[in-house]
């Protein structure tokens, strides 16, 4: 895994160039309008063979539910695939154009620097889960949490993370922390925290305005937990949705403009390349 984030430090140095000429992330207006985005179908790429392992690969987690369907699969594999496709296109980072399905359990997890947990409003850890997600972010591996709605969905995955950190305490990730403009600054852009709809809500919100999703959903949170030397381990991303802004970019210009261009990419990425390099 050093092996790897030392790789990844020197080619994500360049993305700022690349990404904000190549593509106009978080360029505001109608100016910066891009053509609908490409298909899933049409997302494919080659990476060097003798570099196969020293690629980004979006891994995303399989876990169990109170619920009776599997709530993990939510938005995959579009936002899996488009996520993967956008950041190989805006910045120098070589991506994996393969997504992975791991469960926590899995040795393989160790592969990988960074993975990805949708929906944990009705999670449940296995002791084995909590054991083996510990050891994993303490080795230096980062996990990001996404699209989970109200107080209710945050205290069942509270529940869940504390068994793994009890002495550890989510903290709030203010406005202009590097997350949210280490490469795309976000604070320059926008009003405040980013929050990304669904995109029925987000195309409703060009006349509603609303972009929550529930009444105790009003004001998107971000909160970090971080190892004993400070490094961030965790990020939770509650009251907003970047699955639905990276699988749903191609089904609505302005969706594509207000929330997938101006906000679920730009902080995703910025996401990454902060794991990345702290």
């Amino acid at each position: 895994m050093r092996r790897w984030v030392l790789i990844s430090v020197l080619l994500l140095c360049v993305a700022v160039v690349c990404g904000q000429r190549r593509y106009g992330y978080g360029g505001g207006g109608r100016g910066s309008r891009q053509a609908a985005p490409p298909q899933v179908d049409n997302l494919n790429w080659s990476v060097d063979p003798k570099f196969k392992d020293d690629v980004f690969t979006f891994v995303r987690i399989q876990y169990q539910s109170t619920w009776g369907w599997e709530k993990w699969r939510t938005d995959w594999p579009d936002s899996d695939q488009n996520f993967s496709f956008r950041l190989q296109q805006v910045t120098a980072l070589k991506v994996n154009p393969n997504p992975v399905i791991l469960e926590l359990t899995d040795q393989e997890i160790f592969r990988y620097p960074w993975i990805y947990i949708v929906e944990p409003g009705r999670l449940l850890f296995s002791e084995e889960e909590v054991a083996a997600l510990k050891k994993y972010l303490l080795g230096g591996g980062f996990l990001m949490v996404d699209d989970f709605w109200g107080v209710d969905e945050y205290e069942n995955f509270y529940e869940q993370i504390k068994r793994v950190f009890p002495d550890r305490e989510p903290q709030d990730i203010p406005f202009d922390h590097p997350i949210f403009n280490c490469i795309f600054p976000l604070k320059e852009k926008l009003p405040s925290k980013p929050q990304i709809p669904n995109i029925y809500l987000g195309i409703q919100s060009e006349w509603s305005h609303e972009t929550w999703e529930r009444p105790d959903a009003k004001t998107p949170e971000y909160k970090g937990i971080y190892d004993d030397k400070g490094r961030m381990m965790v990020i939770i991303c509650h009251n907003t949705d970047l699955g639905d802004g990276w699988e749903r970019e191609g089904e609505s210009e302005y969706y594509f403009r207000e929330f997938s261009e101006k906000q679920a990419y730009p902080l995703g990425i910025n996401i990454v390349y902060y794991a990345m390099t702290h």
